[in-house]
């Protein structure tokens, strides 16, 4: 199985901010507790490596979940957040009020989104694709976490069910949440979705 990992609740998340690739955004205490927690529910999978994302929030979620598992951690630039471009560093409400629903428009692959440099949505589907597909037959038969950003599991998730752009824009992946595929008979599956802790949902 593939199993994607949201990273944990970050400083961004509570700020409200897209913060893209931008460097020095840290996990919150929150975050921390809830990167540990999802580290004990791991357990029972049986995971044979991980791979991270190389930003900090997602990095430091898998150094976590690592320790608990005593694996190492690989950084794969494929996992990583997407380029937000000038969009880096805006606040969710002052985006909104400047350019519209940017996020609705990321999904539907509208010009705004390469004009403002960031990276196309059919960019990261056929990265992180890519990269489901290495592990598949690098690791077959074995169980291994991806951990990531909001945007890459809804790639994957866009690859499997093609769901609409509006559909996908609703769609929220938790923080410190699972996302699981499964490949059969050379087409993947969708096995779980924000899968996590009983008490984790409460903070969702």
């Amino acid at each position: 199985m593939i199993i994607f990992l949201r990273h944990a609740q970050a400083k961004n998340n509570v700020e409200r901010i897209l913060a893209g690739r931008t460097k020095g955004i840290p996990l919150t205490q929150t975050g921390i507790q809830q990167a540990e927690k999802i580290s004990t529910f791991l357990q029972p999978l049986k995971i044979s490596t991980i791979y991270s994302s190389p930003i900090e929030r997602a990095l430091h979620t898998a150094e976590i979940v690592a320790n608990k598992l005593d694996l190492g951690c690989k950084i794969d630039d494929r996992l990583t957040e997407i380029e937000m471009g000038s969009f880096s560093g805006m606040q969710y409400e002052e985006m909104f009020a400047k350019y519209g629903n940017v996020f609705l428009k990321f999904y539907q692959g509208s010009p705004l989104i390469q004009k403002n440099g960031v990276e196309t949505f059919s960019s990261v589907k056929k990265r992180v694709l890519d990269m489901v597909n290495d592990c598949s037959k690098k690791h077959e038969g074995q169980n291994i976490l991806l951990v990531t950003h909001m945007d890459p599991i809804k790639a994957m998730i866009s690859t499997v069910l093609q769901p609409k752009p509006e559909s996908l824009y609703e769609l929220v992946i938790r923080n410190a949440s699972l996302t699981i595929v499964k490949k059969e008979q050379n087409n993947f599956s969708l096995t779980a979705m924000n899968s996590m802790p009983g008490e984790q949902y409460d903070q969702a």
